[in-house]
């Protein structure tokens, strides 16, 4: 009942407005548009059924200019494509606007469980005591990344939050100015971001969304919480990579990172004093007005110089004396006010979110190499040292860094970077900045070279105010996880530094990255395995285990149904906080609006919490292991002969649209790691390898694989047990869906003309083969007749989405072949299909 209201409220609050406010679009007064809006349906129509009759891309378009728009001329078709995309694009910011106007609506009806209904249940089942201690110490953090795919300007996202709100209230002739607006306002970067805009883009949301929406959070909290001494400010977090995460990004320097540790601290002494100012007109009350203007004054100087330093001390205690004085003298009024701005400021303190630094260890090699060369301890590299004897220097050797000391521009950044890392904590609190991860851990020495920086820049070994995470997102490194970290708890150095830490260690694990090299079901089945095995490791050395991880939008990189995964979490895995990346448009898509981070934290602590309240239904016997190690093994071996198929780097650089990743201004990072001429699966980036294949609209990564896994054991006569499996263990249930998400935005229609490519034919067919397969033997498994048949909202989204864009993405098709043809327009067809990404991007919300 409850998915057929949400239905009805879905048609009703998005379906209805979309196809009313999109056919404003026909009418848009601009030059060289006008004949766009009435040829986009045209196009659609003549798309779908092309595709459908079996014609490619370019006998479809070509058929179409001839007969619906009668363009000859192949530079007018270009310039005609070229405005179709900035059409597309705009259709969909509408649709983006009209779906989040209706969010509050259609989560009216929603099953999911509140933190109000979780509370109800633990009245209900007298069961305060249990979790009372677990609501004083647990958190969620979400971790902002700069990850590039979220690349709307400030400028676009206000236009979006002013469509939602006149969405709101159906006011057509203002939607119909704002989408004039729309329309003359560029939607992509006119160049390249640098890691200080990026960042910048992403304190703007923090700014207009996050700083008032966590405040809300906490609020609603404590007045469902059945304790009115409660005052856990970390239950909800906030983390941000942009201008710290250097990991294959040369522009991130140590100075970027001061600058962006400078921009965070500085907008929230902005919100504060707006915050303030508006107080002050309620707290009118004479012996409040010197406090309140000093505090007022401290933060306007501290807003406009980053020199001056206002500490969380110099803001609260303030605060707390007002307090004091409205409670005695003026009869507790307009008190929940000001316990509300109180509360942001023991949640924010004066750092707003928590600056991350992450360098990959391949990195850190190079550095420790050129600082041992410099003292004499090797000659040429590292291998001249034992094991023991290099882990020797690295605990007890005494040296003193300096940056200007070495011509090696990536040590000197590294050293100088450390060193300013007390200043940064200096000015912005030790949670302003307290956290290396390192990328690509896979032995001792990928925390250890970190742990000596520290100290050899001038940081004591008793004072290293910094967790030092170790990222495994590798089979080796996971394989090796908790053998690397028995390793690191033997040593009283490392040891001691993690007493100094609280005894807790955290550990970071990669989806995206896990994915590239073992396929999907393999990379996530063997995360929660190094999950449990670290919690073994880190309980048995008495030390408090927190996991983080690195999960991109899409399910081939972590993604989904975010709240069902961390429900299904079983006992044996540490519960202690969630922690995760929140990267690329999932940050606007998801968290982009109060009500969206509101409803989408809230589920994230929700499902945390259930697991120590609920924790019988996340138990997988032996025998359900047995057969997820099964699946595991036999899909990692049919997606390990594919990325190692001759074609498969070649298909990706020929025939998708990796190689325009790089060309497009949509972030500061490169698309792959180093420098190498040949590109190699190890050295491409995540986000890159993941959008290609979705581009091209075939996901790969989010199911290549299951189909033959489950035929196999299927012809072995255990299909009933695999529908026993995915009834009963809700984490394979979570990875099952994850995946058939996958499969629903999956259009193989598109790229069927390369079935008769001499040189890719056989490699597309694979492909496409196992697409089959996998649809059929999940919808086998799972009783369904159609991929996500319980979750017909997402299912409509999806469908609306992938038809708003399918005209772009034929447009894309049709400019690959072209740039195949080395047509004399070759490098307008490449803008083109630089150009189609953006559209295609934001329509999936998940893509990359």
């Amino acid at each position: 009942m409850k998915q057929l209201q949400r239905l009805e409220v879905f048609k009703k609050s998005v379906n209805n407005k979309f196809t009313v406010y999109n056919s404003l679009f026909l009418n848009l007064p601009y030059r060289n548009i006008e004949n766009v809006g009435m040829a986009i349906p045209l196009m659609l129509d003549q798309c779908q059924k092309g595709l459908k009759s079996g014609k490619n891309p370019k006998e479809i378009l070509e058929l179409f200019f001839q007969n619906y728009v009668d363009i000859a001329s192949e530079k007018q078709r270009i310039d005609f494509m070229f405005r179709i995309i900035q059409y597309v694009e705009r259709q969909v910011v509408l649709y983006d606007s009209v779906e989040d106007a209706a969010f509050p609506k259609l989560y009216e009806h929603s099953t999911s469980l509140t933190i109000k209904d979780y509370f109800e249940l633990v009245d209900k089942n007298k069961s305060w005591d249990k979790i009372a201690e677990k609501l004083s110490t647990f958190s969620a953090r979400i971790v902002l990344t700069a990850h590039p795919t979220q690349f709307y300007t400030p400028a676009v996202l206000d236009i979006i939050a002013e469509l939602r709100t006149l969405i709101l209230d159906d006011k057509i002739d203002e939607i119909d100015v704002t989408l004039q607006q729309l329309g003359l306002t560029s939607l992509i970067n006119s160049k390249k971001p640098t890691p200080l805009d990026e960042a910048k883009n992403i304190i703007y949301i923090l700014r207009n969304v996050y700083y008032e929406a966590v405040g809300e959070l906490y609020a609603y909290l404590k007045r469902n919480i059945n304790n009115s001494e409660f005052e856990n400010y970390n239950i909800m977090k906030l983390g941000f990579w942009p201008g710290g995460d250097r990991d294959g990004n040369p522009f991130v320097t140590a100075d970027v990172t001061s600058d962006v540790a400078d921009e965070l601290r500085v907008t929230l002494m902005k919100c504060y004093y707006n915050d303030l100012k508006k107080l002050q007109q309620k707290l009118t009350f004479t012996e409040l007005q010197e406090d309140i203007n000093q505090l007022r004054s401290n933060l306007y100087t501290a807003m406009f110089n980053p020199e001056k330093h206002v500490g969380y001390k110099d803001i609260i205690m303030p605060l707390q004396h007002i307090r004091r004085i409205l409670i005695e003298k003026y009869h507790e009024l307009y008190l929940e006010d000001l316990d509300f701005f109180i509360d942001k400021v023991n949640i924010f303190k004066t750092h707003f979110a928590t600056l991350d630094i992450r360098q990959d260890h391949s990195m850190h090699i190079r550095v420790i190499t050129e600082v041992l060369k410099k003292h004499g301890l090797i000659n040429v590299d590292l291998s001249e040292l034992s094991k023991e004897a290099l882990t020797d220097i690295l605990l007890h050797q005494k040296i003193s860094l300096s940056a200007d000391d070495f011509d090696d521009e990536i040590t000197k950044d590294t050293i100088k970077n450390i060193a300013q890392l007390k200043s940064i904590q200096e000015k912005n609190g030790e949670e302003g900045c307290n956290r290396y991860i390192i990328s690509n851990s896979e032995d001792v020495f990928s925390v250890l070279f970190v742990f000596a920086l520290f100290k050899w820049t001038g940081w004591k070994s008793d004072e290293i105010t910094f967790d030092i995470v170790p990222l495994f997102e590798t089979m080796i490194g996971m394989e090796s996880a908790a053998h690397t970290m028995q390793q690191l708890f033997d040593m009283p150095a490392y040891r001691s530094h993690v007493a100094q830490r609280n005894t807790k260690q955290t550990i970071m694990l990669g989806f995206s990255d896990g994915t590239k090299d073992g396929g999907y079901l393999k990379a996530n089945w063997s995360i929660l395995k190094t999950k449990e095995s670290l919690s073994k490791v880190c309980l048995n050395n008495g030390v408090k285990a927190i996991f983080f991880d690195g999960r991109g939008g899409p399910p081939a990189r972590g993604g989904g149904k975010t709240h069902r995964f961390y429900a299904s979490q079983t006992k044996e895995i540490a519960n202690n906080e969630i922690q995760l990346t929140i990267q690329g448009q999932t940050i606007t898509s998801t968290y982009g609006t109060k009500e969206q981070f509101i409803y989408n934290c809230e589920q994230l602590l929700t499902a945390g919490l259930s697991n120590d309240f609920f924790e019988e239904e996340n138990i997988i016997t032996p025998k359900e292991r047995s057969l997820i190690e099964k699946l595991s093994d036999l899909s990692f071996e049919k997606y390990d002969d594919l990325k190692h198929h001759y074609k498969f780097m070649p298909y990706l650089e020929n025939m998708s649209t990796l190689k325009y990743y790089t060309k497009a201004n949509i972030g500061s990072r490169p698309g792959k790691r180093g420098n190498k001429a040949k590109l190699e699966l190890s050295d491409l980036r995540a986000i890159s390898f993941v959008g290609s294949w979705s581009q091209l609209k075939q996901n790969v990564p989010g199911y290549f694989g299951l189909g033959t896994a489950i035929k196999t054991l299927k012809d072995q006569g255990e299909i009933e047990a695999i529908k026993s499996l995915y009834k009963k263990v809700p984490y394979f249930r979570t990875l099952m869906s994850n995946s058939m998400m996958s499969l629903s935005k999956c259009y193989f229609e598109l790229t069927s003309y390369m079935k008769d490519d001499k040189e890719y034919g056989a490699f597309w067919t694979i492909l496409h083969n196992e697409y089959q397969l996998s649809k059929e033997m999940l919808l086998l498994i799972s009783d369904m007749n159609i991929l996500m048949e319980k979750e017909a909202i997402s299912r409509e989204s999806i469908k609306i989405r992938e038809n708003i864009v399918l005209p772009l993405l034929v447009i894309q098709q049709y400019a690959l072949q072209k740039i195949g043809e080395d047509s004399s327009f070759k490098e307008l067809y490449e803008k083109i299909v630089t150009r189609s990404l953006y559209g295609n991007i934001n329509a999936s919300r998940n893509s990359a």
